[in-house]
């Protein structure tokens, strides 16, 4: 089950909210709620309350246990632009840009992540399996020594061989 809860026109530049947005990515919500309280960012408040808002939602609409969640995806956007003036020397103006964000939090609950990793490493076994055929023709390549041959045969020395110190 996936819990969205979203923050718009947030006052402050999506680029500094993204550099706090991507430390708890991926996180369980108790991890990222300790990383956000000690962040020292003026973003990690907004993106704090945002989790307890997810958190609260989750529980109240649809029952969840907020212990058993984490953060599947924090979106960053750019909210609209605020376009101010600052006078400037000789009669210019120079343009100022106050910068908004809306921030999009998903969280999810811990089993279902538990089950994607599990099919992902189903598919890895069997890509292994068919590629040990060229494992098992690199072993018969290895000698005892550890030297390896060639495809022709002649014989390579590894980096044991060349730094052996010769006894006198």
């Amino acid at each position: 089950m996936e819990v969205d809860a979203k923050l718009n026109y947030l006052n402050i530049a999506p680029r500094k909210v993204r550099l706090v947005a991507d430390l708890i990515r991926g996180k369980e919500l108790e991890i990222a709620r300790k990383q956000l309280k000690f962040c020292n960012k003026k973003a990690a408040t907004p993106i704090l309350k945002l989790l307890n808002q997810g958190a609260a939602n989750a529980e109240n609409n649809f029952n969840l246990n907020p212990l058993n969640l984490y953060i599947r995806e924090i979106k960053v956007d750019e909210g609209p632009m605020l376009k101010r003036w600052k006078p400037r020397a000789m009669g210019r103006a120079d343009e100022i840009h106050k910068k908004r964000s809306h921030v999009t939090l998903r969280l999810e609950e811990l089993d279902q992540k538990k089950a994607k990793k599990k099919a992902k490493k189903k598919e890895k076994r069997t890509k292994d399996k068919k590629s040990k055929k060229g494992v098992k023709e690199r072993k018969k390549q290895t000698s005892k020594r550890g030297k390896r041959s060639d495809v022709k045969g002649n014989v390579k020395k590894t980096k044991d061989q060349f730094f052996r110190r010769k006894s006198i």
